[in-house]
């Protein structure tokens, strides 16, 4: 049962806000993986030195790449060559990294495991007669320097190796982990006000086969909105640290603490899939539609501090004729811009908190 038809029980239809929140905090939120695309695995690398990693999404078999950034402050890989204009159509993996710009060093792990693969853009052959492939891997960071441990720690080409070794069909798993391991959400408030963010993944499967996923490391300076059930769900507190203090309200209300610097320690990074066949136009504009999800659930979003960033993948497991993917083109931005709101708010929901930096469920427990 889903939580709006939970709570739309008569019998609990007058139950308090406050018993109703921590019911629905009890819930583990959106469900399904981008991995429900076929072709599409998932792995982490979390550093245990520090709460860091990466993440890496593989489509090995390559799918059709698209990409689209939004915000002030992108650390990025690759990205150009996934511009319509340009000659390269398919991308064989996606790194998403904590570490700032170090971080776009995972990548050079991920290339290293799909060469050793053979998958990649075809150079013809070597001396010996075997394939040379250069794999193309666009990449993106999110800034969680100095989080939790020493600044010098960060990922790693061998932590993208690891993410690759480790990748799989499955479900990956939520929370603090990869690229969503240092992630933090809520900065507009001040210093020690934030909440843990992290990764997250949600999909849609449509009853004519078409599937839709999204996978994202939350790390947003604005708070986090569940807009399906219309509730804020993490972001700045008060004082007191026990409550959302509501940023977007504060600024209607002209109380937002202006004398607080803007915390460098931002950036949501994340990506869409979908099982059609589509071309880097055709998937350019859903990628490109699927940024609304942010602003979905991330209020604000794309601030001069963020470097928010979305890339697309079509694997092109199933074909529609071209009259059929013209009328529901719309229809699948539309959703993959809903699938990436909801694996936001699941990324916050599954993120485990520190003593400085509280999770929702920790929230729940201090009311």
């Amino acid at each position: 049962m889903k939580r709006r038809d939970f709570f739309s029980i008569p019998a609990l239809a007058g139950m308090s806000l406050y018993v109703r929140d921590l019911a629905a905090d009890a819930v583990t939120g959106p469900s399904g993986s981008i991995t429900d695309v076929e072709g599409i695995k998932v792995g982490h690398s979390t550093r245990t030195d520090r709460p860091t990693g990466c993440t890496v999404l593989l489509a090995e078999q390559g799918a059709t790449g698209a990409v689209d950034q939004r915000g002030g402050a992108p650390g990025t890989r690759e990205t150009d060559l996934l511009n319509p204009v340009n000659h390269v159509e398919k991308l064989n993996a996606i790194a998403l990294s904590g570490g700032s710009a170090y971080g776009l060093a995972v990548a050079d792990g991920v290339l290293r495991y799909l060469e050793e693969k053979g998958y990649g853009y075809p150079v013809g052959r070597g001396g010996n007669g075997a394939p040379r492939v250069v794999p193309i891997v666009p990449a993106a960071i999110l800034m969680d320097l100095g989080y939790g441990g020493d600044w010098k720690i960060r990922p790693t080409a061998e932590n993208g190796y690891q993410a690759c070794a480790a990748a799989s069909t499955k479900a990956p798993e939520q929370g603090s982990v990869g690229a969503g391991a240092g992630a933090t959400v809520g900065k507009m408030g001040g210093g020690g006000r934030s909440m843990k963010g992290g990764f997250g993944t949600a999909s849609v499967k449509l009853p004519n086969g078409i599937v839709i996923g999204a996978m994202v490391a939350t790390n947003g300076v604005g708070d986090i909105w569940d807009h399906i059930n219309n509730k804020l769900v993490a972001g700045s507190r008060t004082e007191d640290g026990k409550h959302l203090a509501d940023i977007m309200k504060m600024m209607r209300e002209g109380k937002l603490p202006m004398q607080q610097a803007p915390s460098p320690e931002n950036t949501t990074i994340g990506a869409i899939a979908t099982n059609l066949e589509l071309t880097k136009t055709q998937i350019t504009k859903v990628t490109q539609m699927s940024t609304d999800g942010y602003a979905l659930s991330i209020r604000p979003v794309h601030t001069p501090s963020d470097g928010d960033t979305i890339f697309g993948a079509a694997t092109g497991k199933l074909r529609l004729r071209p009259d059929e993917l013209d009328r529901i083109l719309g229809m699948v931005g539309a959703l993959a811009a809903d699938v990436m709101a909801q694996a936001i708010v699941s990324s916050v929901l599954h993120a485990k908190g520190t003593a400085q930096t509280p999770s929702v469920s920790d929230l729940a427990s201090m009311k």
